[in-house]
Protein backbone atom coordinates (compact mmCIF):
# COMPACT_ATOMS: atom_id res chain seq x y z
CA UNK A 1 0.00 0.00 0.00
CA UNK A 2 1.99 3.64 -0.90
CA UNK A 3 -1.36 5.64 0.18
CA UNK A 4 -3.75 5.16 3.39
CA UNK A 5 -6.81 7.27 3.49
CA UNK A 6 -9.41 8.22 6.21
CA UNK A 7 -12.69 10.08 4.96
CA UNK A 8 -15.27 11.36 7.43
CA UNK A 9 -17.87 10.43 5.14
CA UNK A 10 -19.08 7.80 2.73
CA UNK A 11 -19.28 10.07 -0.67
CA UNK A 12 -16.06 11.83 0.50
CA UNK A 13 -14.44 8.37 0.58
CA UNK A 14 -15.39 8.11 -3.40
CA UNK A 15 -14.71 11.13 -4.15
CA UNK A 16 -11.02 10.94 -2.87
CA UNK A 17 -10.85 7.53 -4.61
CA UNK A 18 -12.15 8.70 -7.73
CA UNK A 19 -9.34 11.04 -8.28
CA UNK A 20 -6.86 8.87 -7.24
CA UNK A 21 -8.47 6.42 -9.68
CA UNK A 22 -8.50 8.89 -12.39
CA UNK A 23 -4.97 9.59 -11.78
CA UNK A 24 -3.65 6.25 -12.04
CA UNK A 25 -3.73 4.66 -8.76
CA UNK A 26 -5.65 1.48 -7.72
CA UNK A 27 -8.02 2.35 -5.24
CA UNK A 28 -9.95 -0.14 -2.64
CA UNK A 29 -13.08 1.64 -0.89
CA UNK A 30 -13.99 -0.05 2.38
CA UNK A 31 -16.16 0.79 4.85
CA UNK A 32 -15.49 1.01 8.32
CA UNK A 33 -12.27 0.11 9.57
CA UNK A 34 -11.88 -3.69 8.61
CA UNK A 35 -9.94 -6.72 9.93
CA UNK A 36 -7.08 -8.49 8.28
CA UNK A 37 -5.07 -7.80 5.59
CA UNK A 38 -5.78 -4.85 2.77
CA UNK A 39 -6.42 -5.96 -0.58
CA UNK A 40 -4.13 -6.18 -3.40
CA UNK A 41 -3.69 -2.28 -4.57
CA UNK A 42 -2.06 1.12 -4.29
CA UNK A 43 -4.16 2.95 -2.13
CA UNK A 44 -7.13 2.51 0.40
CA UNK A 45 -9.97 4.45 1.43
CA UNK A 46 -11.80 3.89 5.18
CA UNK A 47 -14.94 5.78 5.11
CA UNK A 48 -16.54 6.59 8.46
CA UNK A 49 -19.58 8.06 8.61
CA UNK A 50 -18.10 10.47 11.49
CA UNK A 51 -18.46 13.72 9.73
CA UNK A 52 -21.43 14.93 12.14
CA UNK A 53 -20.55 11.99 14.80
CA UNK A 54 -19.67 12.85 18.57
CA UNK A 55 -16.47 14.48 18.61
CA UNK A 56 -15.31 11.61 20.88
CA UNK A 57 -16.78 9.03 18.57
CA UNK A 58 -15.33 10.64 15.71
CA UNK A 59 -12.07 10.62 16.77
CA UNK A 60 -12.24 6.98 18.34
CA UNK A 61 -13.09 6.06 14.51
CA UNK A 62 -10.21 8.02 12.72
CA UNK A 63 -7.17 6.57 15.13
CA UNK A 64 -8.79 3.14 14.56
CA UNK A 65 -8.76 3.68 10.66
CA UNK A 66 -5.19 5.11 11.20
CA UNK A 67 -3.85 2.44 13.21
CA UNK A 68 -5.03 0.00 10.66
CA UNK A 69 -3.99 1.69 7.73
CA UNK A 70 -0.20 1.89 9.13
CA UNK A 71 -0.33 -1.45 10.26
CA UNK A 72 -0.76 -2.41 6.57
CA UNK A 73 2.29 -0.37 5.94
CA UNK A 74 0.81 2.84 4.82
CA UNK A 75 4.10 5.82 5.37
CA UNK A 76 1.57 8.76 4.53
CA UNK A 77 -2.43 9.73 5.81
CA UNK A 78 -4.59 11.08 4.30
CA UNK A 79 -7.14 12.64 6.46
CA UNK A 80 -10.14 13.68 3.43
CA UNK A 81 -12.47 16.39 4.53
CA UNK A 82 -15.43 18.00 2.66
CA UNK A 83 -14.51 20.20 0.11
CA UNK A 84 -16.93 23.01 1.68
CA UNK A 85 -14.99 21.89 5.01
CA UNK A 86 -18.37 21.57 6.59
CA UNK A 87 -18.32 21.09 10.11
CA UNK A 88 -19.43 23.13 13.55
CA UNK A 89 -17.43 25.43 15.92
CA UNK A 90 -16.53 22.57 17.85
CA UNK A 91 -15.67 19.98 15.02
CA UNK A 92 -15.13 17.40 13.84
CA UNK A 93 -12.39 18.40 11.70
CA UNK A 94 -10.07 20.18 14.27
CA UNK A 95 -10.20 17.34 17.17
CA UNK A 96 -9.86 14.52 14.62
CA UNK A 97 -6.92 16.39 13.00
CA UNK A 98 -4.95 16.80 16.39
CA UNK A 99 -5.83 13.36 17.67
CA UNK A 100 -3.98 11.99 13.95
CA UNK A 101 -1.32 14.46 14.46
CA UNK A 102 -0.39 12.93 18.56
CA UNK A 103 -0.61 9.48 16.75
CA UNK A 104 1.01 9.83 13.94
CA UNK A 105 3.97 12.19 15.71
CA UNK A 106 3.21 14.72 13.08
CA UNK A 107 4.84 17.33 13.66
CA UNK A 108 3.30 19.93 11.09
CA UNK A 109 0.26 19.43 8.49
CA UNK A 110 -1.21 20.97 5.53
CA UNK A 111 -4.95 21.65 5.28
CA UNK A 112 -5.88 22.38 1.65
CA UNK A 113 -9.64 21.48 0.90
CA UNK A 114 -9.44 23.12 -2.48
CA UNK A 115 -10.72 21.44 -5.55
CA UNK A 116 -10.59 23.97 -8.80
CA UNK A 117 -12.27 21.53 -11.04
CA UNK A 118 -15.39 21.56 -9.04
CA UNK A 119 -14.95 25.15 -8.12
CA UNK A 120 -13.52 24.84 -4.91
CA UNK A 121 -10.91 27.48 -4.42
CA UNK A 122 -8.98 29.11 -1.44
CA UNK A 123 -6.94 32.54 -1.92
CA UNK A 124 -5.08 33.93 1.40
CA UNK A 125 -7.13 31.41 3.48
CA UNK A 126 -10.30 32.07 2.41
CA UNK A 127 -12.31 29.24 0.75
CA UNK A 128 -14.43 29.82 -2.41
CA UNK A 129 -17.47 28.12 -3.68
CA UNK A 130 -17.55 28.90 -7.30
CA UNK A 131 -17.59 32.63 -7.14
CA UNK A 132 -18.66 33.04 -4.15
CA UNK A 133 -16.94 33.06 -0.52
CA UNK A 134 -18.37 30.25 1.32
CA UNK A 135 -20.09 31.82 3.64
CA UNK A 136 -22.25 33.58 1.26
CA UNK A 137 -23.02 30.19 -0.47
CA UNK A 138 -25.46 28.22 -0.09
CA UNK A 139 -23.51 26.11 2.69
CA UNK A 140 -24.70 29.13 5.16
CA UNK A 141 -27.88 26.96 5.35
CA UNK A 142 -26.25 23.48 5.86
CA UNK A 143 -28.82 21.75 7.91
CA UNK A 144 -26.33 20.31 9.79
CA UNK A 145 -23.04 21.92 9.60
CA UNK A 146 -23.77 25.64 8.30
CA UNK A 147 -20.61 27.24 7.04
CA UNK A 148 -20.63 31.38 7.78
CA UNK A 149 -16.87 32.12 8.17
CA UNK A 150 -15.16 31.63 5.02
CA UNK A 151 -11.56 31.79 6.45
CA UNK A 152 -10.25 28.67 7.26
CA UNK A 153 -7.49 29.41 9.46
CA UNK A 154 -10.00 31.08 11.70
CA UNK A 155 -12.10 27.82 11.49
CA UNK A 156 -9.90 25.62 11.90
CA UNK A 157 -8.30 27.41 15.11
CA UNK A 158 -11.46 27.92 16.62
CA UNK A 159 -12.15 24.14 16.55
CA UNK A 160 -8.15 23.21 18.58
CA UNK A 161 -7.93 22.22 21.46
CA UNK A 162 -6.49 25.77 23.56
CA UNK A 163 -5.21 23.42 26.47
CA UNK A 164 -2.38 21.52 23.33
CA UNK A 165 -1.58 25.43 22.28
CA UNK A 166 -1.54 24.80 18.62
CA UNK A 167 -1.62 27.44 16.09
CA UNK A 168 -2.80 27.56 12.29
CA UNK A 169 -0.70 29.63 10.24
CA UNK A 170 -1.08 30.22 6.27
CA UNK A 171 0.28 29.44 2.79
CA UNK A 172 -0.60 31.87 0.45
CA UNK A 173 -0.76 31.94 -3.29
CA UNK A 174 2.26 33.67 -3.66
CA UNK A 175 4.30 30.84 -2.12
CA UNK A 176 2.48 27.68 -3.61
CA UNK A 177 3.44 29.96 -7.19
CA UNK A 178 7.32 29.75 -6.20
CA UNK A 179 7.72 25.90 -6.34
CA UNK A 180 7.35 22.98 -3.96
CA UNK A 181 10.91 24.29 -2.32
CA UNK A 182 9.12 27.25 -1.06
CA UNK A 183 6.20 25.69 0.27
CA UNK A 184 8.65 23.51 1.89
CA UNK A 185 10.98 26.93 3.38
CA UNK A 186 7.66 27.93 4.34
CA UNK A 187 7.06 24.92 5.85
CA UNK A 188 10.04 25.53 8.13
CA UNK A 189 9.64 29.19 9.11
CA UNK A 190 6.40 28.13 10.65
CA UNK A 191 7.62 25.55 12.52
CA UNK A 192 10.34 27.90 14.17
CA UNK A 193 7.33 30.26 15.00
CA UNK A 194 5.42 27.48 16.77
CA UNK A 195 2.80 26.92 14.03
CA UNK A 196 1.83 23.55 14.01
CA UNK A 197 -0.79 23.69 10.45
CA UNK A 198 -1.35 25.46 7.93
CA UNK A 199 -4.45 26.49 5.34
CA UNK A 200 -2.34 26.24 1.90
CA UNK A 201 -4.10 28.36 -0.84
CA UNK A 202 -5.13 26.97 -4.16
CA UNK A 203 -6.62 28.43 -6.89
CA UNK A 204 -6.04 25.87 -10.01
CA UNK A 205 -4.75 22.22 -10.53
CA UNK A 206 -1.59 22.90 -10.58
CA UNK A 207 -1.37 24.17 -6.87
CA UNK A 208 -2.21 21.32 -5.42
CA UNK A 209 0.76 19.28 -7.83
CA UNK A 210 2.76 21.37 -6.31
CA UNK A 211 1.68 21.16 -2.98
CA UNK A 212 1.50 16.87 -2.92
CA UNK A 213 5.51 17.23 -3.76
CA UNK A 214 6.26 19.68 -1.21
CA UNK A 215 3.91 17.32 1.69
CA UNK A 216 4.98 13.88 0.46
CA UNK A 217 7.17 13.24 3.48
CA UNK A 218 4.82 14.69 5.52
CA UNK A 219 3.14 11.94 7.64
CA UNK A 220 -0.77 13.61 7.44
CA UNK A 221 -2.30 15.45 5.56
CA UNK A 222 -5.82 17.11 5.78
CA UNK A 223 -7.14 17.78 2.35
CA UNK A 224 -10.35 17.62 0.26
CA UNK A 225 -10.61 15.15 -2.63
CA UNK A 226 -8.38 17.94 -4.60
CA UNK A 227 -4.66 16.93 -3.10
CA UNK A 228 -4.96 13.50 -4.50
CA UNK A 229 -4.40 14.64 -8.05
CA UNK A 230 -1.12 14.92 -7.24
CA UNK A 231 -0.14 12.33 -5.40
CA UNK A 232 -0.13 8.72 -7.81
CA UNK A 233 2.91 10.47 -9.97
CA UNK A 234 4.96 10.61 -6.76
CA UNK A 235 5.03 7.12 -6.99
CA UNK A 236 5.24 6.50 -10.66
CA UNK A 237 1.64 5.85 -11.51
CA UNK A 238 0.20 7.25 -14.50
CA UNK A 239 -3.95 7.66 -15.56
CA UNK A 240 -4.39 4.33 -16.85
CA UNK A 241 -8.11 3.76 -17.95
CA UNK A 242 -8.17 -0.48 -17.02
CA UNK A 243 -7.96 1.05 -13.35
CA UNK A 244 -11.74 2.07 -13.85
CA UNK A 245 -12.86 -1.00 -15.25
CA UNK A 246 -15.87 -2.14 -13.85
CA UNK A 247 -18.21 -5.32 -14.56
CA UNK A 248 -20.69 -4.48 -16.52
CA UNK A 249 -24.42 -2.99 -15.16
CA UNK A 250 -27.74 -4.85 -15.14
CA UNK A 251 -30.76 -4.53 -13.36
CA UNK A 252 -33.35 -1.79 -13.11
CA UNK A 253 -32.86 1.50 -11.77
CA UNK A 254 -33.17 4.34 -9.42
CA UNK A 255 -32.39 7.04 -7.14
CA UNK A 256 -32.69 8.17 -3.42
CA UNK A 257 -32.21 11.46 -2.53
CA UNK A 258 -31.43 12.81 0.83
CA UNK A 259 -29.25 16.03 0.24
CA UNK A 260 -30.71 19.73 0.75
CA UNK A 261 -27.77 21.35 -1.24
CA UNK A 262 -28.63 23.71 -3.51
CA UNK A 263 -27.17 21.54 -6.17
CA UNK A 264 -29.27 18.29 -5.24
CA UNK A 265 -32.13 21.07 -5.10
CA UNK A 266 -31.68 21.31 -8.92
CA UNK A 267 -30.95 18.14 -9.95
CA UNK A 268 -34.58 16.76 -8.48
CA UNK A 269 -36.24 19.99 -9.82
CA UNK A 270 -34.67 19.08 -13.62
CA UNK A 271 -35.49 15.51 -13.15
CA UNK A 272 -39.04 15.69 -12.44
CA UNK A 273 -39.23 18.74 -14.58
CA UNK A 274 -38.26 16.32 -17.86
CA UNK A 275 -40.64 13.99 -17.05
CA UNK A 276 -39.23 11.97 -14.47
CA UNK A 277 -41.12 9.86 -12.12
CA UNK A 278 -40.57 10.95 -8.16
CA UNK A 279 -41.80 10.20 -4.34
CA UNK A 280 -40.83 12.49 -2.06
CA UNK A 281 -40.69 11.69 1.87
CA UNK A 282 -42.34 14.51 4.37
CA UNK A 283 -40.38 14.26 7.45
CA UNK A 284 -43.77 15.28 9.51
CA UNK A 285 -45.26 12.26 8.15
CA UNK A 286 -42.83 10.71 8.88
CA UNK A 287 -42.75 12.21 13.13
CA UNK A 288 -46.77 11.42 12.44
CA UNK A 289 -46.29 7.85 12.27
CA UNK A 290 -47.19 6.93 8.51
CA UNK A 291 -44.98 4.18 6.89
CA UNK A 292 -43.52 6.70 3.89
CA UNK A 293 -40.73 3.58 3.06
CA UNK A 294 -43.78 0.68 2.97
CA UNK A 295 -45.63 3.39 0.51
CA UNK A 296 -42.37 4.52 -1.13
CA UNK A 297 -41.50 0.89 -2.01
CA UNK A 298 -45.04 -0.11 -3.01
CA UNK A 299 -45.33 3.24 -5.59
CA UNK A 300 -41.90 2.59 -7.18
CA UNK A 301 -42.12 -1.49 -7.88
CA UNK A 302 -44.36 -1.62 -10.39
CA UNK A 303 -42.67 1.63 -11.97
CA UNK A 304 -39.24 -0.06 -12.09
CA UNK A 305 -37.69 -0.71 -15.87
CA UNK A 306 -35.67 1.33 -17.94
CA UNK A 307 -35.89 4.89 -17.18
CA UNK A 308 -34.71 5.60 -13.49
CA UNK A 309 -37.43 6.54 -10.43
CA UNK A 310 -36.55 8.65 -7.63
CA UNK A 311 -37.49 8.58 -4.41
CA UNK A 312 -36.67 12.08 -2.23
CA UNK A 313 -36.51 14.27 1.05
CA UNK A 314 -34.96 16.95 -0.52
CA UNK A 315 -36.24 20.47 0.18
CA UNK A 316 -35.54 23.78 -0.03
CA UNK A 317 -33.93 25.61 2.66
CA UNK A 318 -37.76 27.11 4.16
CA UNK A 319 -39.08 23.55 4.38
CA UNK A 320 -36.25 22.13 5.84
CA UNK A 321 -36.24 25.10 8.61
CA UNK A 322 -39.92 24.37 9.60
CA UNK A 323 -39.32 20.53 10.07
CA UNK A 324 -36.29 21.28 12.13
CA UNK A 325 -38.14 23.90 14.51
CA UNK A 326 -40.90 20.98 14.73
CA UNK A 327 -38.51 18.65 15.21
CA UNK A 328 -34.98 19.24 16.11
CA UNK A 329 -32.15 19.07 13.50
CA UNK A 330 -31.13 15.43 14.87
CA UNK A 331 -34.21 13.45 15.04
CA UNK A 332 -35.63 14.85 11.25
CA UNK A 333 -32.32 13.78 10.08
CA UNK A 334 -32.41 10.44 11.48
CA UNK A 335 -36.27 9.80 10.87
CA UNK A 336 -35.30 11.00 6.95
CA UNK A 337 -32.18 8.57 7.18
CA UNK A 338 -33.98 5.49 8.18
CA UNK A 339 -36.56 5.84 6.16
CA UNK A 340 -34.49 6.55 2.60
CA UNK A 341 -31.94 3.34 3.86
CA UNK A 342 -34.76 1.17 4.10
CA UNK A 343 -36.05 2.29 0.56
CA UNK A 344 -32.90 1.61 -0.88
CA UNK A 345 -33.27 -1.60 0.46
CA UNK A 346 -36.02 -2.35 -0.80
CA UNK A 347 -35.70 -0.86 -4.37
CA UNK A 348 -32.68 -3.23 -4.61
CA UNK A 349 -34.06 -6.49 -3.11
CA UNK A 350 -37.02 -5.56 -5.74
CA UNK A 351 -34.52 -6.30 -8.86
CA UNK A 352 -32.50 -2.35 -8.95
CA UNK A 353 -29.13 -2.95 -9.85
CA UNK A 354 -27.92 0.87 -10.21
CA UNK A 355 -28.63 3.46 -7.83
CA UNK A 356 -27.75 6.53 -7.57
CA UNK A 357 -27.62 8.12 -3.91
CA UNK A 358 -27.33 11.84 -3.49
CA UNK A 359 -26.24 13.27 0.19
CA UNK A 360 -23.70 12.26 2.71
CA UNK A 361 -25.87 11.35 5.48
CA UNK A 362 -27.90 9.52 3.35
CA UNK A 363 -25.02 7.88 1.62
CA UNK A 364 -23.96 5.88 4.38
CA UNK A 365 -26.83 4.73 5.98
CA UNK A 366 -27.69 3.12 2.48
CA UNK A 367 -24.43 1.85 2.62
CA UNK A 368 -24.77 0.54 5.83
CA UNK A 369 -28.38 -0.81 5.56
CA UNK A 370 -27.22 -3.06 2.10
CA UNK A 371 -24.44 -4.45 4.00
CA UNK A 372 -21.77 -3.02 1.62
CA UNK A 373 -18.15 -2.96 3.07
CA UNK A 374 -16.23 -2.77 -0.09
CA UNK A 375 -16.46 -0.42 -3.20
CA UNK A 376 -14.60 -0.80 -6.68
CA UNK A 377 -14.60 2.93 -8.07
CA UNK A 378 -15.06 2.98 -11.82
CA UNK A 379 -15.84 5.72 -14.24
CA UNK A 380 -16.16 9.36 -13.40
CA UNK A 381 -19.45 10.98 -14.33
CA UNK A 382 -19.13 14.12 -13.01
CA UNK A 383 -15.99 15.97 -10.87
CA UNK A 384 -16.10 13.77 -7.35
CA UNK A 385 -18.41 11.16 -8.27
CA UNK A 386 -17.62 8.03 -9.90
CA UNK A 387 -19.71 4.71 -10.62
CA UNK A 388 -18.97 1.95 -8.14
CA UNK A 389 -19.15 -1.67 -7.83
CA UNK A 390 -20.05 -3.54 -4.81
CA UNK A 391 -21.39 -6.84 -3.23
CA UNK A 392 -24.03 -6.68 -1.14
CA UNK A 393 -27.00 -9.73 0.28
CA UNK A 394 -29.78 -7.96 -1.32
CA UNK A 395 -27.97 -8.22 -4.70
CA UNK A 396 -25.74 -11.32 -5.35
CA UNK A 397 -25.01 -10.23 -8.77
CA UNK A 398 -23.65 -7.00 -7.54
CA UNK A 399 -24.61 -3.50 -7.24
CA UNK A 400 -23.63 -0.26 -9.49
CA UNK A 401 -23.82 2.24 -6.84
CA UNK A 402 -22.96 6.25 -7.42
CA UNK A 403 -22.54 8.23 -4.29
CA UNK A 404 -22.92 11.41 -4.61
CA UNK A 405 -22.63 14.64 -2.24
CA UNK A 406 -24.68 16.78 -2.12
CA UNK A 407 -23.20 19.68 -3.34
CA UNK A 408 -21.64 17.69 -6.51
CA UNK A 409 -22.83 17.25 -10.25
CA UNK A 410 -24.54 19.46 -12.77
CA UNK A 411 -28.38 19.62 -12.90
CA UNK A 412 -29.40 17.30 -15.30
CA UNK A 413 -27.14 14.58 -13.39
CA UNK A 414 -30.17 11.69 -12.10
CA UNK A 415 -30.37 11.50 -15.90
CA UNK A 416 -26.87 11.64 -17.64
CA UNK A 417 -25.54 9.15 -14.64
CA UNK A 418 -27.14 6.27 -15.94
CA UNK A 419 -26.05 7.36 -19.77
CA UNK A 420 -23.11 6.20 -19.08
CA UNK A 421 -23.76 2.97 -18.04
Amino acid sequence: MKLGCIADDFTGGTDLANNLVRAGMRTVQVIGVPEGTAPDCDAVVVALKSRTAPVDEAVAQSLAAARWLREQGATQIYFKVCSTFDSTPQGNIGPVTEALMDALGAGFVVITPAFPENGRTIFKGHLFVGDMLLSDSPMKHHPLTPMTDANLVRVMQAQLDPARGRRVGLIDHRIVARGAEAIAQRIAALRAEGVAMAVVDGVADEDLRTLARAAAALPLVVAGSGLAIGIPALHGLQPDAHAARLPPAGGTRAVVSGSCSAATNAQVAHFLAAGGEGFAIDPLQLAAGRDLAADALAWARPRLGAAPVLVFATAEPAAVRTVQQQLGAGPAGALVERALSRIALGLVEAGVGQLVVAGGETSGACVQALHITQLRIGPQIDPGVPWCHAATPARPAGLHLALKSGNFGGADFFHRAFELQ
